[in-house]
């Protein structure tokens, strides 16, 4: 594709996401931006969020995992990321059956409200503040992914500079959510998951014809390759893709980045009521079990494709094989990359903007509640100061990707999406502890904990083989959550007996 068509691509892209915006904005008012006014249909609320969780990040570095080979040349990863994606579905059925009760019988418009009502107004803010890091840092990400993808295929070839770039992405999502918020973005995310969809299945079929496939299936494809290992019950000490390592990982994961995380929840507390809502959540958990296998199995095909006609994929300084580029190159430099080359950029940009739409009206969600008060306001400076708070975040995610952009290596990005692990795992601790104990803490207790805990998960896995001979892989999440829950416990106290039926109101 030229430069010209893919800029008209995109505007016609973001033509039809801006008409949306127009048509669901309701005026603009902060019941609409914040939850939708509570109207918002369960099924589009799970459609969408497939493309809230699957980002562009996702849409290309999944379909490579299956080709991951160690230093010896053998296969390491296959289909071992099914495994998470099953811990995932059990951390949806406890988001939806224990945490999401909870937020809707406090009637929370930010989730973090909850830790102020149980814990104090220290706690709120810390748990808020690892929220607002780990959202920024992975709304960044994804916005630097596309932008770059915007730069190398488009504007470089103009002259543009790369911070014009990042600005340009970063006004197209602000124009479309700055009035509607969550409302406008319920129906977007519907119509980007729709997109992505589309070019996940496009591309499958496109391969399958390609590879001449006749009469064959995707499963009897990834069955009788390489790449179709599924469970790994090898080596639990030293294999970070041991079966319980990354199912456990898997359910930790989702309950930090779906339920305790403020974008995710968001568009939860937009449904009616608790039964939509566990509609939504339960009906989204089994969708994505099979989109996940999808993009594992494009990437089989992608593999065998690129094998077959003799591709030769990018590789790192360090002379590895850069297996997140596998996408890419088929798409936009084979002899496939005429129809292919659109809906792969449909669907990237597609899966990118659905996660990064949501996440700037999610941080602008959180900054006005659990930080600037806004409902304690005068109704009548209340929709400024959100709409100045929304400017204000798309500026610090402009500064954020210019700092990634200049400062990390891409080749980086997913040791980055590691850190996620050690950023929400205080936030799991903190739940946790507050629904399943009584006890309270001493004023100013979390903050510590909090700092510590990811320290010491981070220096325990760094050194797990040469001081345990064990490799904890997706378990550190967990690690960090357990090493916040015992600090809090060791720090706490029984609750007094005044205060012992507030506090099972709050947990109830």
């Amino acid at each position: 594709m030229t430069p010209t068509s893919i800029v008209i691509l995109i505007a016609g892209y973001f033509a039809v996401l801006m008409l949306i915006a127009r048509l669901t904005s309701k005026g603009g008012s902060n019941a609409n931006f914040f939850l939708a006014g509570k109207s918002a249909p369960w099924f589009l609320v799970a459609f969408g969020m497939i493309g809230a969780s699957l980002s562009g990040i996702t849409f290309i570095s999944i379909p490579g995992k299956v080709g991951i080979e160690n230093a010896d040349g053998e296969l390491i990863d296959q289909f071992s990321y099914m495994q998470m994606v099953l811990g995932y579905f059990v951390g949806y059925l406890f988001i939806a059956f224990v945490l999401m009760p909870v937020y809707y019988r406090l009637n929370v418009t930010s989730i973090y409200t909850y830790l102020e009502r149980r814990f104090g107004v220290t706690a709120y803010k810390t748990g808020a503040f690892y929220f607002l890091l780990s959202r920024t840092t992975g709304a960044s990400i994804r916005l630097l992914l596309v932008a770059n993808v915007l730069q190398e295929f488009v504007f470089a070839q103009w002259g543009v500079p790369f911070e014009a770039t990042v600005a340009f992405s970063i006004l197209l999502i602000w124009i479309y959510t700055y009035r509607g918020g969550i409302g406008t973005i319920i129906w977007t995310d519907t119509l980007q998951t729709l997109f992505m969809l589309l070019a996940l299945g496009i591309s499958l079929f496109m391969l399958h014809d390609a590879l001449g496939m006749e009469g064959g299936t995707l499963v009897s494809t990834v069955a009788e390759s390489d790449y179709g290992q599924w469970f790994f019950f090898n080596d639990a000490a030293g294999n970070p893709h041991y079966f319980w390592k990354e199912f456990i990982g898997g359910f930790f994961i989702t309950i930090g980045m779906t339920g305790m995380d403020q974008d995710m929840m968001q568009k939860n507390l937009a449904c009616k009521n608790i039964r939509e809502a566990r509609k939504n959540m339960l009906s989204f958990a089994t969708i994505l079990i099979v989109v996940n296998a999808l993009f594992l199995g494009l990437g089989v095909l992608l593999y065998l494709y690129a094998a077959k006609y003799g591709i030769d994929l990018p590789v790192s300084d360090g002379g590895r094989v850069r297996t997140d580029q596998l996408f890419p190159v088929v798409a936009l430099q084979s002899e496939l990359s005429g129809a292919l080359s659109i809906f792969f950029l449909l669907g990237l940009i597609a899966a990118a903007y659905s996660s990064a739409d949501s996440a700037l009206t999610s941080l602008t969600t959180s900054v006005c509640i659990d930080f600037l008060g806004i409902e304690r306001r005068e109704v009548s400076s209340q929709q400024k100061l959100r709409m100045r708070t929304h400017r204000w975040m798309s500026v610090v995610l402009f500064i954020v990707i210019l700092l990634l952009h200049y400062f990390l290596d891409l080749s980086a990005i997913g040791q980055l999406i590691f850190l996620a692990g050690f950023t929400y795992g205080p936030l799991i601790g903190l739940f946790l502890f507050g629904l399943s104990t009584n006890r309270v803490l001493p004023p100013g207790a979390f903050v510590g904990i909090a700092v510590a805990a990811p320290i010491l998960t981070w220096v325990l896995t760094s050194h797990s083989m040469e001081w345990f001979g064990f490799n904890f892989g997706a378990l550190h999440i967990a690690l960090n959550a357990a090493l916040t829950y015992a600090g809090l416990f060791l720090t706490s106290a029984l609750t007094p007996a005044k205060q012992d039926s507030e506090l099972r109101q709050v947990q109830s």
